[in-house]
């Protein structure tokens, strides 16, 4: 928790509009929560059998000692998602999988990977399936499909601030 809330305050901006990681300032980061975090992580380590929440924290402790977005260790990300979905297999864990795919693999693993998910439906009516699939769709530049996407994730958000950061991707691909 301490290093899932380290960042909590580069999430927002001061409208309290989503600011995505690779936006986020980390300078806003809270370090000591970062360190703290580490720390019960290393001491965890080798006491038992990993379970999921350490996993998760390991998850977010690459995404918190990465000096920038483009130094993320996408490959270790999904190395551990995919530990994880080994212990808890569910459709969103593979569809968090499928994005860290996505940025160790390329994009089309990532999209390949997602057609998979929603040839299954479970994810159907899951808002962040659709607008995780249109930012995927936007970075291989299939911008018709990206919006026909970012469209469903709007229509299944009823969250003010996500329907505003939709409607900037939105626009974004228009202009």
């Amino acid at each position: 928790m301490l290093l899932h809330h380290s960042r909590h305050r580069a999430r927002s901006d001061k409208f309290g509009d989503l600011v995505t990681l690779e936006r986020q300032n980390r300078k806003l980061w809270l370090q000591e929560q970062i360190k703290a975090g580490t720390h019960l992580l290393r001491r965890t380590t080798g006491l038992g059998p990993v379970g999921p929440y350490q996993l998760q924290a390991a998850i977010s402790a690459v995404h918190a000692r990465a000096e920038s977005y483009d130094a993320t260790d996408w490959r270790e990300i999904l190395s551990l998602y995919r530990e994880l979905y080994e212990l808890l297999p569910s459709p969103v864990i593979a569809l968090n999988t499928a994005v860290a795919l996505s940025f160790a693999d390329g994009v089309d693993a990532g999209l390949a990977a997602m057609t998979d998910l929603d040839g299954q439906g479970v994810l159907a009516r899951y808002q962040p399936f659709h607008a995780a699939r249109a930012d995927l769709l936007r970075r291989a530049g299939q911008a018709h499909a990206a919006a026909a996407s970012y469209r469903q994730a709007l229509m299944l958000t009823n969250n003010k601030a996500e329907q505003r950061y939709l409607k900037s991707r939105l626009q974004e691909l228009s202009e």
